[in-house]
């Protein structure tokens, strides 16, 4: 029997000048619906986590991003399901207008309130750290 291998997950916490952070909910229709996250997905596995990240940005909001600094990265397991390794990254630098390709609605929110938001599962410890400042801080070395 082949081992189940985990799968890479990557998002991107899209800063504005104003640090405010992009979130996205699913439709309606998906899996976790309605549910908040931070645009991102699969890793392919031919493909690096950086690569990945800008190839579902351009799919899911139609821009080319610069992918800065990893601020993120631990596993989680939804119930009955193969384990995930999420990795987020910083992106603060993107060409292109951000235009919804696949969510029920985006909007720029402050960190600090990102925790009143239904986020998915696998998000939520982040989102608190996030929130905190504890994400921000690590990557920044402050």
């Amino acid at each position: 029997m082949k081992p189940r291998s985990e799968i890479r997950v990557v998002a991107a916490v899209i800063e504005r000048a104003d640090r405010h952070v992009l979130i996205c909910q699913r439709k309606s229709t998906d899996r976790h619906a309605l549910k908040w996250e931070f645009p991102g997905g699969k890793v392919e596995p031919d493909e690096e986590p950086r690569e990945a990240l800008r190839r579902e940005l351009q799919e899911e909001l139609d821009i080319t991003a610069e992918i800065g600094e990893e601020i993120g990265r631990y596993e989680f397991q939804y119930s009955g399901r193969t384990p995930i390794l999420l990795i987020f990254f910083r992106v603060t630098t993107f060409a292109g207008e951000l235009h919804n390709q696949i969510f029920e609605q985006m909007i720029w929110e402050s960190p600090a309130k990102l925790p009143s938001y239904d986020f998915l599962d696998g998000d939520v410890d982040f989102v608190r750290r996030l929130a905190r400042g504890h994400a921000r801080s690590a990557a920044s070395g402050s």
